[in-house]
């Protein structure tokens, strides 16, 4: 089989809805040659049910990454999907999570356990789920792919997910410099506004579309997924392999124009 990703084998973490960027991105992933393993945490039934919509099957692991457990047995959860010497060439980060009182505009009145839940689930775990997929990547070397919204302004609403996100970045450059020796890149893709699962806990989220409207150079459809998930599969493909701790924005380039 032909494509970018023609004989590699990429876990994909975050597939919901079939409007989310996760879906899409396993879905191209697919359609470029991949084989693609998913992870999924909580509504496990209705991920499956998502899955059956990708071109092919793909095995589901339940992974949650405040689970040491889930964590620890990762690698040997993927050994049991694909059979023996299985090895992965890209992991996709696709997991954000904010409790209701840390978005919304309250930033200053939000405790530090919504705080530290935020943090732990949106930033460290892209350092959780690396060191958990690495037994399967560093003998080979791969690919690491976040998906990230633009942290250096702090936008209406967004409040401590803003911070997160931050953090996020941040984390990618570390990640990226300390496994580099591996041969593993890691890099983010910004995306611009998408109207998903997520962002629908996000109070305001219709500031962010006025914004697009208003700014993207590129005309922006908050309902389109796909841009962003074509970056992210580029990213997984041999196409840069020098490119690391990157931030690669696909918002119909409104981080680069002011108001």
């Amino acid at each position: 089989m032909s494509g970018l990703l023609a004989g590699k084998r990429v876990l994909v973490t975050g597939v919901l809805m079939e409007s989310s960027i996760a879906f899409h991105t396993a879905r191209l992933a697919q359609e470029q040659g991949a084989e693609v393993v998913l992870t999924g945490y909580g509504r496990l039934g209705l991920v499956a049910r998502i899955a059956r919509r990708l071109p092919r099957p793909a095995p589901l692991i339940e992974l949650d990454v405040r689970n040491e457990e889930h964590l620890g047995g990762l690698a040997d959860r993927i050994r049991e999907c694909v059979g023996d010497g299985a090895h992965l060439d890209g992991v996709v980060h696709s997991i954000a999570f904010a409790p209701p009182d840390a978005l919304g505009g309250d930033f200053l009145a939000t405790g530090r356990h919504s705080v530290a839940t935020a943090l732990e689930v949106s930033a460290h775990s892209l350092k959780s789920l690396v060191m958990a997929c690495l037994p399967l990547m560093e003998e080979r070397g791969g690919a690491v792919v976040g998906l990230d919204f633009d942290a250096r302004t702090a936008w209406p609403a967004y409040d401590w997910m803003g911070v997160a996100k931050a953090a996020l970045e941040a984390t990618s450059r570390h990640v990226a410099r300390d496994l580099g020796a591996l041969g593993i890149r890691c890099n983010l893709v910004a995306a611009g506004p998408i109207r998903t699962t997520a962002a629908r806990s996000i109070p305001g989220f219709d500031l962010f579309r006025e914004v697009w409207d208003a700014r993207a150079p590129l005309a922006w459809d908050v309902s389109d997924p796909e841009p962003a998930a074509r970056a992210v599969v580029a990213l997984l493909s041999d196409w840069f392999p020098r490119t690391t701790g990157e931030i690669v924005h696909v918002d119909g380039g409104v981080h680069a124009v002011g108001a």
